[in-house]
């Protein structure tokens, strides 16, 4: 465990105060709170454009203890505002790691808070829901602090995946592969795309603003709806999108983000969950098969259950075991399917990597 000397100062919006240790970048950051109950996947987690604008909880006592390393990445920057933790390790047991976690927040210029009772913490998270917060070490007075976080807009109504989706077009794959996928890059994780590459396809990405008429000119067999950061139901342009993409009559498959967007594209609202699903061990019903899988997950918004059960044209496919919430549909007439969840998941369980096989197969 590092020897921090340096104070930094936790204050949420509701007025609630910890005190712990300065970790990675001195300074200040705001964001919405979230916590991550995995107790590995860090990196990978840090590295996910959904956690945009949000500062995180690693609910595991210890963070770092394996290290970093050049691979165990879903983009190319750190993604998350700030990070709380218990205890963040500088030192690692993994010999494949190319450092430890301090040193790669520091890099990224994140700000970070250890020595925080973390159960304390979610368990107010939990009961009051998600809510904005500022992490600083050079600001220690607290009223500072409540007046700067009382600038902070809310997730509820922020569009953020315009702003860290790729700002130019780029290929994957076999370009001789007879299957093509157009992906909409909201926020897109790199193992989705893996998953997509292994098994053959050739694809392209698009940034989130990329009208139809430009994704067809690679005439791809179907298309991908990303992940992504913010409030779907502040995204006119991808709702646009994807409407303009179902009428195509392709195969389109939707993945967090890009599950909201298909489900507003048909009418169906969405809404800003209490405080989300984040971690690696959520189980969820295939209501098609009868099986359970334990999913991957990471969002703050969900599908209304009562809409989308009432649409004519719609199908409930998933539902979460723990509330019943909506984690998959599919479209009556038409090929185009989503879900909620991560079945890329990496680290995390595999038992839903068939949705990508289910996509090929449509394509085919």
């Amino acid at each position: 465990m590092p020897q921090s000397t340096s104070p930094a100062i936790l204050v949420l919006a509701d007025g609630l105060v910890f005190h712990g240790q300065a970790f990675g970048k001195i300074g200040t950051t705001t964001g919405e709170i979230c916590f991550n109950t995995g107790m590995t996947g860090y990196q990978e987690v840090f590295t996910d454009p959904s956690y945009t604008g949000q500062v995180l909880i690693m609910n595991n006592v210890h963070i770092g203890n394996y290290g970093v390393k050049d691979s165990d990445v879903e983009s190319d920057s750190i993604k998350i505002r700030g990070l709380i933790a218990r205890n963040l390790e500088e030192q690692f047991s993994r010999m494949q790691a190319s450092g430890d976690v301090n040193a790669y927040l520091k890099a990224n210029n994140i700000v970070a808070i250890e020595h925080i009772d973390t159960r304390a913490l979610v368990a107010h998270i939990r009961t009051k829901g998600a809510m904005n917060c500022i992490i600083s070490s050079e600001i220690l007075d607290v009223d500072q602090l409540k007046a700067e976080l009382a600038k902070v807009p809310d997730m509820d109504g922020l569009e953020l995946s315009s702003t860290i989706s790729t700002t130019k077009e780029y290929e994957l794959g076999d370009t001789n592969s007879s299957l093509k996928v157009a992906v909409l890059d909201l926020g897109v994780k790199k193992h989705i795309l893996d998953c997509l590459v292994q098994r053959g396809a050739h694809v392209r990405v698009h940034p989130a603003k990329t009208p139809l008429s430009r994704m067809k000119e690679f005439n791809p067999n179907g298309y991908f709806i990303s992940n992504g950061p913010g409030d779907p139901a502040a995204m006119d342009y991808a709702i646009t999108t994807v409407k303009d993409i179902l009428n195509e009559d392709k195969p389109v498959f939707g993945i967090c983000l890009g599950h909201q967007l298909l489900a507003l594209a048909n009418g169906i609202r969405t809404f800003k969950m209490h405080h989300g699903h984040r971690g690696l061990n959520h189980p969820v019903k295939n209501l098609i098969t009868g099986t359970c899988e334990i999913t991957t997950q990471n969002h703050g918004f969900g599908v209304d259950p009562e809409a989308v059960r009432k649409h004519p044209d719609v199908e409930v496919t998933h539902v979460n075991l723990n509330d019943e919430s909506i984690e998959g549909i599919r479209l009556k007439h038409k090929p185009a399917f989503s879900v909620q969840y991560h079945p890329e998941s990496t680290p995390g369980p595999h038992d839903s990597r068939y949705l990508f096989d289910q996509f090929v197969a449509m394509m085919r």
